[in-house]
């Protein structure tokens, strides 16, 4: 096709069009920006993409997002990619805190807290589906099931944390793929996509942009820019606020989460509930599941919910006015989230070629996917307790560390929600937005009608 400079003002609102339309999970977000990208506006060819988002999959952090600002890098260098990841991020940033404000207000009102009642419900069933989704795709055979299995008995029963399931998974599948194992190929993603134009005939065509090439000196002066960017603030609060301090936890929790979020978001936040409810006491157990709710229904990557547990968490212990505290504990949780997905990208896509092609690297990937399954399960598990249960209990014994639910706190109008929404999302295959929409009108009515009648 005839080679033209795509206007920067162009792209810009392409981006910015983009991120109005992210809604659905990186699954349906990946395929709007095929669908643009690749089939309409032919900025990129089909194999360019499918290569840019195997480099993405490889990467801690939302891939959605790295795959939004590694196109941009593409196409106008590093203001692109910062402008493509930064704009698929705002329209969420913004809509959550709003809610969040609006959830810090009047959250405990009786109609806000009938909406968030179903809202759970919708969100257990949508995780359940992430299960069986991902299981699908990424237990093709004995041996990772085994790997699943042993993730989900690992942080369910014995509490490991995941970074170390991980870690442990990655090795496993990384000596798998050493030996040749045909269980370890690699595999799995979102699925192929399809119906694009061929390199080619795309704007960018075949050829290896000038700046998109290895150059050892330019990478590493790029990312000292964002690892100073990334980590300037978290050292200086630790520095004069100390550990203990909920901005200086704030900062240095998520900093943690941004380099072992392998898998995507489902995958990392039964640690971050665990954490953020158990460990430092930001949240109470509901609540996590009512942000989830919140990045469930705005648009951009789901691990917003992290703007939401850092707002709560310094709306009640910053130390000052609450809503102040929430709105810069919720900038704080999201600049450490993001900030590292930017690094990994202006770092490591001029390389991703050698990468791509490592057998043991994409097998190492197709085992931590595996173990991901098992996480996730965990999630909705828990998530399911807290949801269906008024009380859970600790047990402790055998070395074991598990929750149990007191029976005689089962929540009825919840467990019949939840039935409703999982007959919707397995059985009739209702999309995420129509069953949030549907469990939340749902909790309404619940909640007027015990009120009116």
């Amino acid at each position: 096709m005839e080679r033209r400079e795509i206007p920067f003002g162009e792209a810009v609102a392409v981006w910015w069009r983009i991120a109005l339309l992210s809604f659905g999970g990186p699954a349906g977000q990946i395929a709007v920006m095929h669908r643009i990208l690749v089939e309409e506006k032919k900025w990129i060819g089909e194999e360019r993409f499918l290569h840019a988002l195997n480099y993405c999959m490889l990467l801690p952090g939302p891939e959605a997002q790295q795959l939004a600002t590694y196109i941009g890098w593409l196409l106008h260098r590093t203001k692109g990619g910062l402008v493509a990841g930064g704009l698929f991020v705002l329209p969420g940033f913004v809509a959550i805190m709003a809610l969040s404000w609006l959830y810090a207000i009047v959250g405990d009102v009786g109609p806000v807290a009938a909406l968030f009642f179903g809202l759970k419900a919708a969100v257990l069933a949508i995780v359940l589906d992430a299960v069986r989704r991902i299981g699908g795709k990424a237990l093709r055979n004995g041996v990772m099931v085994g790997i699943a299995a042993a993730a989900l008995i690992a942080i369910f029963f014995f509490a490991v944390p995941f970074p170390i399931i991980i870690l442990a998974a990655a090795l496993i599948g990384w000596l798998g793929g050493r030996s040749g194992a045909a269980a370890f190929a690699p595999g799995g993603g979102h699925g192929p996509i399809g119906g694009g134009v061929a390199d080619a005939d795309s704007w960018l065509g075949e050829d290896v942009p000038e700046h998109a090439r290895p150059d050892l000196r330019h990478s590493l002066r790029i990312s000292a820019a964002f690892l100073l960017l990334w980590l300037a603030p978290v050292v200086l609060l630790l520095a004069f606020l100390g550990r203990g301090n909920v901005f200086a936890d704030i900062g240095l929790f998520f900093s943690q989460m941004a380099v072992v979020t392998f898998g995507g978001a489902y995958a990392v936040l039964a640690y971050v509930a665990q954490q953020a409810v158990e460990g430092y006491g930001w949240l109470r157990p509901g609540e996590m599941l009512d942000g989830l709710g919140m990045a469930e229904t705005t648009p951009g990557p789901l691990i917003m919910v992290t703007q939401f547990v850092g707002f709560m968490g310094a709306a009640r212990q910053g130390g000052m006015d609450p809503l102040l505290a929430g709105t810069l504990g919720g900038i704080l949780a999201t600049w450490v989230t993001f900030m590292p997905c930017f690094l990994w990208i202006f770092l490591g896509a001029p390389f991703s070629e050698r990468l791509r092609g490592n057998r043991a690297l994409g097998a190492a990937m197709t085992a931590i996917t595996a173990a991901v399954v098992g996480v996730i399960l965990n999630l909705a598990i828990w998530f399911g307790l807290h949801a269906l249960f008024g009380e859970v209990v600790e047990y402790r014994g055998f070395g074991l560390s598990v929750d149990v639910p007191v029976l005689a706190t089962l929540n009825l109008p919840a467990l019949v929600l939840t039935a409703a929404a999982l007959v919707a999302v397995f059985r009739f295959r209702v999309g995420t937005l129509q069953v949030i929409a549907g469990a939340a009108l749902a909790g309404l009515a619940w909640w007027a009608a015990g009120t009116f009648l």
